[in-house]
């Protein structure tokens, strides 16, 4: 177990937030465990239309950075891969690990963050994120950390909010921890856009996609796609923030996929 005392401050602000919010993830961990059909984002965008994962994945050491209930693994589990998953939130964990014995899928779960992984470095063939590592990490530190992870052509896959959504959701109101509805009005600049912290304590982190294409590549990657999510006709979210009628027009959420060089 890691020591929170060792973690920067807006790591120990996410741990405390996350592990307020955890039980409200504990149900849609639990769907997800429960089915082999693999789906993405706030809207469920189903793998089969937008194939994100690799074709084949049997037997390749994969690590999900920020899993939470780690669902994502085991999905990576059940097609063949030898998943480890790591989160900053003791109470996610918690959730993941009775899931895992409830549905005899077993790997590796670490308590820490994902910036600073205690695993040797070229250890894994594949590194992935929804909404884990890809908003609530430091992009200049857990970048560099999976490249460190991944051996000469691991591939990475993150999916988290779009550029089009941040840079339209307003400031949070004093006291209000409620999420923001997204606008249709330019809210926050773009240039030199990096860190974003709420009332909750918990702070988010986002880039430019020129930003992210520099940092991609300084870290050894090539970038091999930025897939912008469009939800089907009809698909709902629990989520309050957006609309479908917005999501149809901009997207919600952007997947970014990248090889690291041999």
């Amino acid at each position: 177990m890691d020591s929170n005392m060792e973690l920067p401050e807006y790591v120990k602000g996410n741990r405390a937030a996350w592990d307020q919010m955890a039980a409200d993830y504990v149900a849609a961990g639990e769907r997800a465990w429960a089915t082999d059909e693999v789906t993405w984002g706030i809207f469920s965008a189903p793998e089969s239309e937008w194939h994100l994962l690799p074709d084949d994945l049997d037997g390749k050491d994969t690590i999900e950075l920020g899993c939470g209930t780690a669902y994502v693994s085991s999905w990576l589990a059940k097609r063949g891969a030898k998943p480890v998953g790591i989160d900053n939130s003791p109470n996610q964990l918690e959730t993941a690990r009775r899931l895992q014995h409830e549905h005899g899928i077993e790997f590796p779960l670490l308590l820490g963050n994902a910036e600073d992984v205690p695993y040797p470095d070229e250890s894994f063939d594949y590194a992935v994120s929804e909404y884990g590592a890809a908003i609530w990490c430091d992009p200049y530190k857990w970048i560099p950390e999976a490249a460190r992870l991944l051996r000469p052509g691991g591939e990475l896959m993150f999916l988290g909010n779009s550029v089009q959504l941040m840079i339209c959701t307003p400031d949070e109101a004093e006291g209000v921890v409620e999420e923001t509805p997204v606008t249709t009005t330019l809210e926050r600049p773009l240039f030199g856009m990096h860190w974003m912290t709420w009332n909750d304590g918990s702070t988010e982190f986002h880039i430019s996609h020129g930003e992210r294409i520099r940092l991609l590549r300084e870290c050894g990657f090539e970038v091999l796609d930025l897939v912008e999510i469009r939800p089907q006709e009809g698909a709902t979210t629990t989520y309050p923030y957006v609309s479908l009628e917005w999501a149809r027009q901009w997207p919600v959420e952007e997947v970014w996929k990248a090889r690291k060089r041999s």
